[in-house]
């Protein structure tokens, strides 16, 4: 599959809070660095921050631009209240081994 067609299923999986779904899309050592937040190591630990973060927040992508060069993705997306940030991702053997997100944190908690 495509960058595009992964980052797809991604907002799918995203937008439904299917945290396990999630962490089936990414390798084993995975790393996924929202740039306001630590990294994350690993797939194990990505599905728990999803996880946590579903339980916590109300969270949806809405895709404004989707891009691809080679084995990276990239996710231009806004939120039904006007949040707006970018990730991007780096795919190996169909699975994403690198995210990172830019968004502004003290917007997000401040629309929660």
């Amino acid at each position: 599959m495509s960058p595009r067609e992964l980052i797809a299923i991604w907002v799918e999986r995203f937008n439904a809070a299917d945290a396990e779904g999630l962490a089936h899309l990414y390798a084993e050592d995975a790393v996924n660095h929202q740039v306001p937040n630590e990294p994350v190591h690993g797939r194990v630990n990505i599905g728990r921050m999803f996880q946590e973060e579903f339980t916590s927040f109300n969270m949806e992508c809405l895709v404004e631009n989707v891009f691809e060069d080679g084995d990276v993705g990239i996710l231009e997306w806004t939120s039904p209240r006007g949040l707006r940030g970018c990730g991007f991702f780096w795919f190996k053997d169909g699975l994403i081994v690198m995210q990172r997100g830019y968004w502004d944190k003290p917007s997000f908690l401040k629309e929660q």
